[in-house]
């Protein structure tokens, strides 16, 4: 699926079953070709914005046969970086991601629907704090061919947002500070 699929959602395709004409990837995380970033109002003043540092993943992708893509990611949680130290050990504690009781977060695709002009809806399971929810991912091809080391890489952009409260976090951020958005950007290299 050449279309628009998120970081996570790529990352997902490698770890279900694919079809045999689809390819499959390793999110390039050691090459640093890949982030999770988020960003969330606070209080209605500004917005705070970060990222995690650590996650992997795989995907599967058939550019003839985008539909039937596949993605998986997991996210160390405690990797959480605000470029801020205090705040980082806030949003580690049971305020927000509560690292030490859920140390991941894991993303799973169960559908991929085209939308034309490389355009996708990875549509799967997000988990946090042991809350599964099903979200939608608004994901975007970017491009894939020959890298300079000799592999064969695909690349994929995609947000989503999530609403806070859904996963249990109900820290007062504000009115304005009820849903976190993510902005994903993954390249996988052929595996």
């Amino acid at each position: 699926m050449l279309n628009r699929l998120s970081p996570l959602a790529l990352v997902a395709a490698l770890v279900v079953a694919t079809p045999a004409s689809a390819a499959d990837y390793a999110i390039d995380t050691k090459g640093a070709h890949a982030s999770i970033n988020f960003r969330v109002n606070h209080l209605g003043f500004s917005w705070l914005t970060g990222r995690f540092d650590t996650f992997g993943g795989t995907f599967s992708y058939d550019a003839s046969a985008p539909e039937a893509s596949k993605v998986s990611v997991e996210i160390d949680t405690n990797s959480v970086n605000s470029n801020h130290a205090e705040r980082d050990k806030h949003l580690r504690n049971a305020d927000f991601l509560d690292v030490s009781k859920f140390p991941k977060a894991t993303f799973v695709s169960k559908s991929i629907e085209p939308a034309g002009d490389g355009k996708a809806k990875i549509v799967g399971d997000f988990t946090l704090r042991d809350v599964t929810k099903e979200i939608t991912i608004d994901a975007e091809f970017v491009g894939a061919g020959s890298d300079p080391w000799g592999g064969e890489r695909a690349g994929f952009k995609g947000t989503t947002t999530l609403a806070l409260a859904d996963y249990g976090i109900t820290f007062d951020l504000g009115p304005a500070g009820k849903e976190v958005y993510l902005d994903l950007h993954v390249e996988g290299v052929k595996q």
